[in-house]
């Protein structure tokens, strides 16, 4: 089965205006996109996801490397490609002073589609998204939820093929959300490919595959479970007065390396429950507390890139 998208050694870098100078955005990425898969690009503020999310959306090309969607480069072929891609950005599209109807018909407009064609279409979408009724108001009017609701509605206007979200949660509170990534699955289900952007951890735990970013680069990538499993067993932080000494202490006793995070001391573990009582009773003075925990998303960020995940200093999106 042939990749829907697909990066190869992606790189941009925005050029010095004025006192700002040059910055890469993006360093190499590469990883691939199959048909029907939900992909989630996981990454804090800084990361790179804006930049990546404009030059899948053809905004702009990248300034080396190439980004492939359905074989054809998005570069040289954006004109082409833009009709089989559905794109909603983080800040709203939606005319406030249009009814929920009349943004879906001017959409339909945009992509060449009249008369039944797009009736069929609007009417479809609207009974998806349970628009029914919402459609004859203002979206001015409707709540977070509603109109990313229409957001979604609007970008699958013309069928596309492949579904490019940028923190499609952003603004929603925890029900609007949940209601949408149940009408995400259910794109998903109709064979829908889907990309998006997000710094949340729980939504990066919905989707089949992510790839982590940090500072522009590919951190790690596979599905949430393959990466968790990396860690190879539980997360051991532990407080102490004196972090550098213990660290030396618990080389020298047990053989391991502890990773030093925020000034707590950081370690994986097989059957760490086991392992805390040793750890207290070898150093009592050098251990002030200690917690145990399963692996995270923010564990496998740790573990590929040596701080945590608010603490990136990428470049800004």
């Amino acid at each position: 089965m042939e990749p829907i998208l697909r990066l190869i050694e992606l790189s941009h870098a925005y050029p010095a205006r004025g006192k700002v100078p040059a910055r890469r955005a993006l360093d190499r990425v590469s990883f691939e996109v199959m048909p029907g898969e939900c992909f989630g690009l996981l990454g804090p503020n800084g990361g790179g996801k804006s930049t990546l999310f404009r030059i899948l959306s053809t905004y702009f090309p990248p300034t080396s490397g190439k980004a492939l969607a359905f074989g054809l480069d998005l570069a040289s072929s954006a004109a082409a490609l833009r009709p089989r891609l559905g794109v909603v950005f983080q800040s709203p599209s939606l005319d406030p002073k249009l009814t929920v109807r009349e943004n879906m018909l001017h959409q339909g407009h945009l992509y060449g589609l009249r008369g039944t064609e797009l009736e069929r279409r609007m009417g479809e979408l609207i009974e998806r998204f349970r628009l029914q009724d919402r459609e004859l108001e203002l979206a001015e009017s409707l709540s977070g939820g509603l109109r990313r609701r229409v957001e979604l509605a609007k970008g699958l206007l013309h069928e596309p093929g492949l579904v490019l979200l940028d923190e499609p949660s952003t603004g929603l509170d925890p029900g609007a959300r949940k209601d949408l990534w149940e009408h995400l699955g259910r794109l998903k289900g109709s064979g829908v490919t889907v990309l998006f952007t997000t710094h949340l951890m729980d939504e990066a735990e919905n989707c089949d595959r992510l790839a982590l970013l940090d500072g522009g680069r590919v951190a790690a990538q596979g599905t949430p479970e393959a990466l968790k499993a990396e860690i190879g067993g539980d997360v051991i932080a532990i407080e102490s007065p004196d972090p550098e000494a213990l660290r030396e202490a618990i080389r020298k006793r047990f053989g391991l390396e502890a990773a030093r995070i925020d000034g707590l001391l950081r370690l994986e573990r097989e059957k760490g429950h086991s392992f805390i009582p040793q750890l207290v009773e070898a150093f009592p003075g050098l251990v002030r507390s200690v917690s145990l925990s399963k692996p995270t998303l923010e564990d496998v960020f740790i573990r590929h890139t040596g701080h945590r995940f608010w603490l990136s200093l990428g470049e800004a999106q």
